[in-house]
């Protein structure tokens, strides 16, 4: 008979080798068919029947994943309480995925099917991702499976249905491996031929999935500034004024490549001018000077400060894309609609100051604006003014921000972001591989400017055309089409999202049921004396010479683990959760 497989003693190691695996699928190593080892890993480790052990070992591997992925925010708070508690909250959604994906696969139905259970447990991981995408505090989608992909072929299928429908294409493929291995312990060789046959084809059908970049509606002509920072430690006023005056000076040595008037905008990052210009003569006299250079628009992010509604005596402050011709603002603005919590702002200060004085960090709060991000810039050469999509820093990750401005018009899109804080580490580039997938989910170019790098220019189909490195101080110059078209991806909005959401809360409904009426049928057993001892339902399921055992209830079920009968026979050998005996 062949042994149980794994054992409990290995579950955690896989676990934790599946996180470490879809870390490395992401920047810097973009290692990315990583992402499929990873799940499978993830998956033969959840393969006990117990939904608490399932959310151990779901957790184990979200810790493996998130602690190295989100390492940034230890660099940017300065002491590891910040990154460690980041880590822990997103891992714990891991070990909700991987409870639930315990209960869902109890189903007869998903336990009588090999292909049911590749598609549940796609589902259940999506809804997950999109949980803590929303939930709590507005969500947190960092380390979406779905970003990293942007080189695979599987990122083609986000102009069909955005990050839900690649995440499902990847956890797919990765059950598939895991099913594959399954099949060959038992020396099942067809079976694991088909698994791996169809995951290549799943892989390679976005192929089939055209990317059209050429323009549609003229072309805009841009200059992207990467100005830098200076000596960290600088006074914070002098320091925002000389990060101003660097963009401006960046902005000049445009000239080296375009003459004055040939550009039609030049873009700033975030916080490129921390100290406003629409209220400090200084700074306005050095951003209309540089825009009087190159004669040409400039959209630069800037802070603005008022009063607390709320709070009398405390100020907020709204960040801020401000369009600035030659001569002075044309009050087209875009204010961040989701400013970044424990980040921009601090919830429940007081409570938090108990664990550390880091919250103080965050001297002013920052508020969040109401409007679509799409900011109109007029354009002599074409006659007409045209719809810049922003979306500003992390906003690059939340699907709805950045789609509400595609379907509001965007023609182009701009991710101007300020990576100063995060130091050294692969936050930057985790940031333009999603600027990268936005470009292919919408069909626009799309611009990502950091006041310190990474900075990119990326065509419509995900081609990055001129990169910066960090901490260095670069221009960029491209003419990029600009397009009107709307993908199917933009068009669904989040129906996919919401069908994944509600299939899935449906599944683990059924899931929580089947696993009540087990207990049920199983104490009804013991109450009158038929506890099945000695058949093989009393044995965990093992009908056959095979070991193969029943997939709603043995102790080693998984997503290649087909039952051996109709689910509710094996009901009074034992309750789900429990080892089988020997």
């Amino acid at each position: 008979m062949a042994p149980d497989f794994p054992r409990r003693r290995w579950t955690l190691l896989l676990a934790a080798a599946g996180g470490l695996s879809l870390d490395t699928a992401f920047p810097d190593r973009s290692w990315w068919p990583m992402a499929y080892v990873g799940i499978a890993l993830l998956l033969l480790a959840l393969r006990r029947d117990s939904a608490p052990w399932g959310f151990v070992v779901g957790t184990v591997a979200g810790l493996g994943f998130f602690l190295p992925h989100l390492w940034w925010a230890n660099e940017a708070v300065g002491e590891p309480i910040g990154w460690v508690a980041l880590s822990v909250a997103e891992a714990g959604a891991i070990g909700l995925f991987g409870a639930s994906w315990v209960l869902v696969r109890r189903i007869p139905w998903v336990a009588r099917h090999g292909w049911a259970r590749v598609l549940a447990v796609a589902v259940l991981w999506v809804a997950v991702e999109q949980l803590r995408s929303s939930w709590p505090f507005g969500g947190f989608p960092w380390g979406l499976l779905a970003f990293s992909q942007t080189d695979a072929p599987l990122v083609r299928a986000a102009s069909l249905g955005g990050t839900t429908v690649v995440s499902l294409l990847v956890v797919v493929v990765g059950a598939l491996l895991a099913l594959a291995v399954v099949h060959l312990r038992t020396w099942r060789v067809g079976s694991a031929s088909a698994a791996i046959v169809l995951a290549a084809v799943i892989l390679a059908g976005p192929w089939l999935v055209p990317l059209p970049s050429r323009a549609e509606a003229g072309t805009l002509r841009v200059g992207a500034v990467q100005g830098n920072v200076p000596t960290a430690g600088a006074e914070a006023t002098s320091q925002a004024r000389e990060v101003a005056a660097n963009h401006a000076a960046g902005t000049e040595a445009l000239l080296g490549q375009s003459a004055p008037g040939t550009l039609d905008v030049v873009l700033w990052p975030e916080s490129a001018s921390d100290i406003d210009p629409r209220t400090d003569a200084d700074v306005a006299s050095t951003v209309d000077a540089a825009a009087r250079a190159v004669d040409a628009p400039i959209l630069l992010g800037t802070q603005r400060y008022v009063d607390d509604p709320d709070q009398e005596g405390l100020r907020i402050r709204y960040n801020e894309m401000v369009l600035w011709e030659p001569g002075g603002p044309t009050g087209a603005t875009y204010t961040k609609q989701h400013p970044v919590p424990f980040g921009e702002y601090m919830p429940y200060r007081d409570f938090f100051r108990r664990f550390t004085s880091a919250v103080d960090l965050i001297t002013v709060d920052m508020a969040a604006g109401t409007g679509t991000g799409l900011v109109p810039v007029p354009v002599d050469r074409l006659g007409r003014e045209v719809p810049v999509g922003v979306g500003i820093c992390f906003e690059v990750a939340y699907d709805d921000l950045i789609r509400d401005a595609v379907t509001a018009g965007a023609e182009i899109l701009v991710i101007p972001t300020n990576n100063a804080s995060f130091g050294y580490t692969q936050e930057s580039t985790q940031q333009l591989a999603m600027s990268r997938f936005r470009a292919v989910e919408h069909g626009r170019a799309v611009v990502q400017v950091s006041t310190v790098g990474v900075s990119g220019i990326i065509s419509p189909n995900g081609v990055v055309m001129d990169t910066t490195e960090l901490f260095t101080a670069a221009q960029m110059t491209e003419a990029l089409p600009l397009r009107t078209t709307t993908t199917l991806a933009a068009r669904l909005g989040g129906w996919p999202a919401a069908a994944v959401e509600i299939v899935a809360a449906l599944a683990l409904l059924a899931g929580l049921t089947t696993t009540v009426r087990l207990r049920h049928e199983a104490r009804q057993q013991r109450r009158t004396g038929g506890s099945g001892r000695g058949n093989a339902a009393g044995r965990g399921g093992r009908s056959n010479g095979r070991g193969r055992g029943n997939g709603a209830t043995t102790g080693r079920t998984g997503v290649g683990r087909g039952p051996a009968r109709p689910a509710e026979k094996a009901a009074a050998g034992r309750r789900p959760g429990t080892r089988s005996t020997r």
